[in-house]
């Protein structure tokens, strides 16, 4: 057996040496199109870790703990317990989790009313401790006039430039908070503008208005207790992990209803839905490209097959059996796209970190505050490289050169062996 399986791999060797010119050509068209591949996926990747990045910054996180009602209703009587924040907190401490947490950031976050003498809007009003937020948070860098919450900030808010411009509001303006707090009742609460920030996010410079923690928990008479604990960890691909492993330290409590584990595709079901209609629409231009370049496989192998039917008759005849033939010919098409793809890709990460490794500016391409998705799109890419796509590169590439080398396969094995025989070139 591994007598005749090497004598294939001989075979297959010496005869795409001796069509060395359509070898060559066939094995260049792939390179290419695996560096292209790698580099696509690759700055498409980092692009994608930067929206989620901003996206989980922005919002609740890589990973959101809240109580399971909450992400729907968005009141204040679907919060977490102090006993529930407390059990949370401890379970992001356990080995396995604790080390892939960057930051760790109570919310009471709840919707409103935000009113001036001038006029009134909805608000998205979150409390926050402005220490670990500033850390979490990229509210604090968009700071267009003022500063950002401080530690001793009690009467204290920091709002959008949007909001700002439709209540007609100045930097130490007087502001009037209003919710529903955790008795059931409407209540006020006055604070004073202290920063302001432009977030880019129109959305968001319209509503969204922080305040300190303690003030909010207050005014709402909801002491210690928070609506979200967010979570920032050291990339999204360790979220699932994390989610998993979190989610069996807190088995008791969500069992009870108390508390829920969702990641950032569950929080963010828009940013979820525009990373996955990215990706697909890489898939697609990759899947394009190499159909083409399939077609040049299959005139490089069935050509061979073609030029060589004497030769293919004499194996038979000296004991190849028809499927050992067509195993011959898909040795060649699997050679031929096995090198040239682990050469493409490698000459792809090569060239991709050579060039670009410190990121691809877009700049010249969309404004500094271009938004996808609700999220501010940086437009330097940093390319993300990772071995699962290296593996799944050539996967796709082996994939290629074994289905356009069937065809092939199948008309070498139906050859007449008394009519090769007679074939003369």
């Amino acid at each position: 057996m591994m007598s005749r399986t090497s004598t294939l791999f001989r075979l297959a060797s010496r005869n795409l040496r001796r069509y060395l010119r359509r070898t060559a050509l066939t094995s260049s068209a792939m390179i290419v199109g695996g560096a292209l591949m790698i580099f696509s996926l690759s700055i498409g990747d980092g692009g994608h870790e930067d929206w989620i990045e901003s996206g989980s910054r922005m919002g609740s996180g890589h990973i959101t703990i809240q109580a399971p009602g909450f992400k729907t209703s968005r009141k204040i009587e679907d919060r977490l317990s102090t006993a529930a924040r407390a059990n949370a907190e401890a379970a992001l401490q356990q080995p396995g989790v604790a080390e892939h947490v960057i930051s760790v950031v109570p919310q009471l976050a709840i919707g409103g009313l935000a009113s001036s003498p001038t006029g009134a809007r909805p608000a998205q009003i979150i409390g926050v401790d402005p220490v670990a937020e500033a850390e979490f948070s990229m509210l604090d860098d968009r700071l267009i006039e003022g500063r950002y919450l401080e530690s001793g900030d009690r009467l204290a808010a920091y709002v959008g430039a949007g909001m700002m411009e439709s209540l007609d509001l100045r930097l130490n303006s007087r502001l009037v908070l209003t919710a529903q707090d955790a008795d059931g009742e409407i209540s006020g609460q006055l604070v004073r503008v202290v920063g302001v920030f432009r977030s880019g996010v129109p959305e968001i410079d319209q509503t969204l208005v922080h305040i300190p923690l303690a003030t909010g928990g207050a005014w709402l008479h909801s002491g210690d207790d928070v609506t979200t604990i967010a979570i920032l960890v050291n990339g999204s691909r360790a979220v699932p992990s994390i989610q998993r492993a979190l989610q069996r330290e807190l088995a008791t409590e969500i069992d009870n209803g108390e508390l829920a584990v969702l990641s950032w595709r569950e929080v963010s079901p828009e940013l979820n839905a525009a990373v996955r209609i990215d990706d697909m629409g890489n898939y697609i231009w990759q899947g394009i490209m190499f159909g083409i370049i399939a077609l040049g496989i299959v005139n490089t192998v069935l050509m061979s097959v073609m030029y060589r039917k004497r030769e293919f008759g004499l194996l038979q005849a000296l004991g190849f059996t028809p499927r050992q033939t067509g195993g011959l010919v898909i040795t060649e098409g699997l050679a031929l796209t096995a090198v040239s793809g682990f050469f493409g890709i490698a000459l792809g990460l090569f060239l991709t970190w050579l060039f670009f490794r410190n990121g691809l500016d877009f700049s010249f391409t969309w404004d500094e505050n271009f938004t996808f998705s609700g999220v501010v799109v940086d437009p330097i890419i940093v390319p993300l490289f990772s071995v699962r796509r290296v593996m799944q590169s050539l996967l796709f590439i082996l994939t290629i050169g074994t289905l356009a080398s069937l065809y092939p396969a199948i008309r070498a094995m139906r050859i007449d062996v008394a009519e090769a025989m007679k074939f003369e070139r």
